[in-house]
């Protein structure tokens, strides 16, 4: 578990929890913590809280469970926050760590109840009796799903026998992700401490690359740099590629020596102690000096990005941002000659795919590929003031795709260029914010 040190402050938790119990009405939620992952036999991964469970909690332990109850369900004395914990254990705490326990849980969490986690199959069914609706996701947590369908089953079969309602299972994983799509004033200042650590990070990366390094020495200095600055860990597995591996969009071995005349694509972002990330990509000259194709490209790309971010508005949405890049890409391509045809067709027929094959961004919080739908049916989610996402549109010149039919083959002189620009961008009420802008971009900057 994890060093208690001082007590915490939860009033933004709580805040939220009182949001979902409003919504919940007559409904009940079961709401697991992560577990311990287990790997050299008997050796645990890092613990990584669950995202839905630290975000209404708070609570840093492993295999806890909170029960969270609307205000039409149960009585009106009931608990509507009840944390079922790993009590106090003096031997498994020098082994792992001081944990909370029940008496923390209670007073350092807001829990109105709280009882060891051995006692969940005990009290599950009381907790949610009365509750006309079951939230859990089910396939999830193998470890508490047998109890919540053994109580669910038991509730199913006394409506049966004395008539009374019969209880439905349903996922509050949408209630609770479309809150943590708009983000609070607090977590948008987290998020901003997440750019700045790691934006000075590849500020020194840069600054540092020569021809000659290798590209796990970039990676050691960036992860050294999040943790100098108090982070918790990468926000994913850092992506140093240089030369033709930046066209491995998930390159992560940063094993190859850097080489003169290539380019460094860097994709990499801190997490902070409470799981709010960054995610920053930037692409540059190892030697310092852009090639001829190689500066084609990057002004390309950079020019796309600019459009896509000036797309970030109220109002507007993830897929108007992906098309404003997109629109700029297929001009630019077709003036360079690396696409031939009608525009408008490339675009519908998405003919540019080998070039550019992903999405211009996803939104950013707890996860770096955070929560929240990008479209409900046909309709694409409006974007709103405190919601965060990424722009990052990249192309990538190679022969691991094949080249649509009726588009050139690519030369050997664009072959093994692979760049993206990627910003971490907030809604505003009047426009946008890019959290992101200490880490450089332009040309000029990008040189030396």
């Amino acid at each position: 578990m994890h060093t208690v040190n001082s007590r915490p402050d939860r009033s933004a938790h709580a805040q939220r929890r009182q949001r979902l119990l409003a919504s919940l009405k007559d409904a009940a939620v079961v709401l697991p913590a992560a577990h311990l992952v287990t790997h050299h036999a008997d050796v645990h991964h890092r613990f990584r809280q669950d995202s839905d469970f630290f975000y209404l909690c708070g609570l840093d332990e492993a295999n806890a469970v909170a029960v969270l109850r609307g205000y039409g369900s149960g009585g009106a004395r009931d608990p509507r926050f009840v944390l079922f914990v790993e009590p106090r254990d003096p031997t498994a705490e020098v082994w792992n760590g001081q944990r909370w326990g029940v008496e923390g849980a209670v007073e350092h969490f807001g829990a109105e109840a709280a009882h060891p986690l051995g006692e969940l199959a005990e009290h599950l069914d009381g907790y949610l009796n009365g509750a006309r609706r079951i939230g859990f996701r089910v396939g999830r947590h193998p470890h508490v799903e047998p109890l919540v369908l053994r109580v669910w089953s038991q509730q199913l079969e006394r409506g049966q026998r004395h008539g009374g309602h019969t209880a439905s299972l349903f996922d509050a994983g949408t209630t609770i992700h479309a809150m943590r799509l708009r983000k609070e004033p607090g977590e948008l200042e987290r998020l901003r401490e997440a750019a700045r650590i790691s934006c000075a990070a590849h500020e020194q990366a840069r600054q540092a690359t020569r021809a000659g390094m290798g590209e796990y020495q970039i990676e050691a200095l960036l992860e050294g740099h999040f943790r100098n600055a108090g982070a918790r860990q990468p926000a994913y597995p850092s992506i140093v590629a240089g030369g033709d591996n930046a066209c491995i969009l998930h390159y992560t071995d940063n094993q190859d020596p850097l080489r003169d005349g290539d380019l460094l694509l860097v994709d990499a972002g801190c997490s902070l102690m409470d799981y709010y990330n960054a995610d920053i990509t930037r692409t540059f000259p190892i030697n310092g000096q852009f090639g001829g194709e190689q500066r084609d490209l990057y002004e390309l790309v950079l020019t796309a990005q600019r459009h896509a971010i000036a797309a970030v508005q109220p109002g507007s949405s993830s897929a108007k941002v992906h098309n404003a890049a997109v629109d700029v890409l297929v001009d630019g391509l077709l003036e360079l000659g690396l696409l031939q045809g009608d525009r408008e067709t490339i675009v519908t027929s998405h003919d540019y795919r080998h070039l550019y094959p992903h999405r211009t961004g996803h939104w950013l919080g707890l996860d770096v590929h955070d929560v929240g739908a990008s479209r409900l049916g046909d309709h694409h989610t409006a974007l709103e003031p405190g919601m965060v996402l990424t722009v990052e549109p990249g192309l990538y010149i190679s022969n691991r795709l094949p080249v649509p039919e009726g588009q050139p083959p690519i030369p050997d002189n664009w072959q093994g260029i692979g760049i993206r620009i990627e910003d971490d961008v907030a809604v505003t009420a009047t426009g946008h914010e890019v959290l992101t802008a200490g880490a450089l971009k332009d040309v000029r900057d990008m040189e030396r």
